[in-house]
């Protein structure tokens, strides 16, 4: 049975205005940590036409990404994995969103170096790829915290900061981010 997160943003930065709120909804397949990867990458890479699960307007991609931004042509421009994924599809999406960012979000720094290994040793493109990790004992603790009905208030930080800052639930939160690239 799928389960239901609305989560109310607020932001202290101009340039990431977010809206007021974003429902995610858990499929039976996803952990509370996925969901949680997808509101994180939703947040850092904030804009106002970035999709969640969005659609593809074309075919040619078979794939479904958790987070998706398209251009004005309706290509994607930005392709985000949370969690894990197969080498199989990163190397079909390279190909196939040969234009697209490729970021793939994981919970741990740890977690991020193995799969940066694991395209190592797959063969995949250099040099296409961003990893992105969050703090792995961060996410266990705002994961405790998630009611259904859920506030985040970002006060600052990104991917080139290498840190976030904000507001769960009437707690405070300053993490690190690591940034890896492949």
């Amino acid at each position: 049975m799928n389960a239901k997160h609305v989560f109310k943003l607020s932001s202290d930065e101009a340039r990431r205005p977010l809206p007021g709120k974003v429902l995610l909804v858990q499929k039976d397949t996803e952990s509370l940590t996925h969901v949680l990867l997808k509101l994180f990458g939703y947040v850092l890479f904030y804009d106002p036409r970035l999709q969640i699960e969005g659609r593809l307007p074309m075919d040619s991609i078979a794939y479904e990404p958790d987070l998706l931004l398209l251009d004005y042509e309706l290509r994607p421009k930005l392709w985000v994995e949370c969690g894990e994924c197969s080498l199989n599809k990163l190397d079909k999406l390279a190909v196939k969103a040969h234009e697209a960012a490729l970021w793939v979000i994981r919970r741990s720094p740890a977690d991020a170096e193995r799969l940066r290994q694991q395209m190592r040793r797959g063969g995949l493109r250099e040099n296409r790829y961003g990893l992105l990790a969050l703090d792995e004992a961060m996410l266990a603790e705002v994961a405790g915290l998630v009611s259904g009905r859920d506030a985040l208030h970002w006060y600052g930080g990104g991917l080139e900061a290498g840190q976030m800052q904000f507001d769960f639930n009437g707690l405070w939160f300053e993490a690190p981010l690591t940034v890896l690239r492949w």
